[in-house]
């Protein structure tokens, strides 16, 4: 399951208001199935302003669904790829994307579009940085949004758009729709874990999670988002 250490003071950049207005915005069509995604400048990066929804790695090797809690912790247990849809329904998928293993994320036939790439830690944090000025700005409540109105004006202003969509535990349970999202980086933690970033619509917080820093942490058997970022 996803583990928990002390948790230190959390940034609030993207469910609370800020003056950082997205740059510029676009799309990409993923050559494998056609999908266009919604693009995003945010500073000196590119991202997807959606969660990945892919079935197959980039030679065209498709990528395996775990279906039932015993798939989900086999792979785990072997360090192989899966994904899913959170609670198995087709469609969540349309909102929130598919939820992924880290085993996924660092497989070598690369999961996201071409020329794209899932963020390593440094780079998410030189995005939350540009998002606040700081990696030390203060814990800001903001007001509790429905899933369904996303109207949260951080979210609108950085385009980055990160719904909570929940995550996947090592024994293949299901977690917090609706009320928080995780997003994987490239970056691996320890053996076992992995970096992530983590967002909650109750507190307008974005967390940043590892083990060897005392935050919480990921294990890399844990079903999460991925967003990528341009090359």
């Amino acid at each position: 399951m996803m583990k928990f250490k002390t948790i230190l003071p959390a940034i609030a950049i993207l469910f609370s208001s800020t003056n950082i207005i997205a740059q510029a915005t676009g799309t990409l069509t993923d050559s494998r199935d056609g999908r266009t995604y919604k693009t995003v400048v945010i500073g000196t990066q590119t991202w997807a302003s959606e969660n990945l929804n892919a079935i197959t790695f980039n030679n065209g090797d498709t990528i395996p669904e775990a279906k039932t809690e015993e798939d989900w912790k086999k792979a785990g247990i072997e360090g192989t790829p899966a994904w899913c849809y959170y609670d198995n329904d087709h469609s969540n998928g349309s909102s929130f994307g598919k939820l992924y293993n880290w085993y996924a994320v660092k497989d070598p036939r690369g999961i996201v579009p071409k020329g794209w790439h899932v963020p390593s830690d440094s780079e998410w944090t030189i995005f939350t940085n540009y998002l606040t000025g700081s990696s030390s700005v203060k814990k800001k409540k903001a007001q509790k949004t429905a899933v369904n109105e996303k109207t949260d004006d951080g979210i609108k202003k950085s385009g980055f758009l990160g719904l909570p969509g929940g995550y996947r535990d090592e024994e293949g349970l299901f977690h917090d729709y609706g009320y928080d999202g995780g997003w994987w980086s490239s970056t691996e933690s320890d053996t076992n874990d992995a970096w992530g970033r983590g967002l909650y619509y109750l507190y307008g917080n974005v967390f940043r999670y590892d083990f060897s820093a005392q935050y919480c942490y990921y294990s890399k058997s844990n079903g999460l988002s991925i967003r990528f970022m341009k090359d």
